[in-house]
């Protein structure tokens, strides 16, 4: 389960505006909109969940839960190393040699 704030913060991280979103998750505006509008814990349907998730962590977001050691703990986001903005890898792993 996410927040509506890791959401939000996860959009902003990627520099992507609500529709961008909406795209790359299959999901529609008005969905983004009330996942980001929720308090707390985002209720929904698990498939529009699970497609929101999926495309934030395929794009290098990271979520951290409250018990992921961090210095200040608590939940939050983060961007895996080589991810840029719009979801991008600035430095692409490089095929495994045989």
């Amino acid at each position: 389960m996410i927040t509506a704030g890791q959401l939000r913060a996860a959009r902003a991280l990627l520099g992507l505006d609500q529709k961008e979103l909406s795209q790359l998750a299959n999901l529609s505006i008005p969905t983004i909109q009330r996942m980001e509008a929720s308090s707390g814990f985002i209720r929904g349907n698990v498939d529009s969940l699970t497609k929101l998730i999926t495309a934030l962590e395929f794009a290098g977001v990271e979520f951290l839960r409250a018990e992921t050691v961090s210095y200040e703990g608590g939940r939050g986001v983060r961007l895996r190393a080589g991810v840029r903005e719009h979801g991008r890898l600035s430095n692409p792993i490089p095929p495994r040699s045989a």
